[in-house]
């Protein structure tokens, strides 16, 4: 299910070389997810852990993510922790 999503939203990522000769790429429907990195692969990577670690936090704090749908309860993840 996450990696799915994650899979997904990298497909709409976007790419460019800046002026500088290094990559940098979006997601544009997550504000604030993007990377730089000096080649395409590593800026693809990068992007990567960005989107993860930013869905994580959203998840974490119980922001709701367009398109993406968790069912738990919080009580019981405490309670079996």
């Amino acid at each position: 299910m996450f990696s799915d999503f994650v899979v997904k939203k990298l497909k709409t990522a976007q790419y460019k070389i800046l002026k500088n000769g290094t990559y940098f790429g979006k997601i544009p429907s997550f504000k604030g997810v993007w990377a730089n990195a000096g080649d395409l692969e590593d800026c693809r990577r990068e992007l990567r852990e960005v989107l993860e670690e930013w869905l994580l936090i959203k998840i974490r704090q119980g922001e709701k993510i367009a398109g993406f749908e968790i069912d738990f309860n919080r009580c019981e993840l405490v309670k079996n922790a």
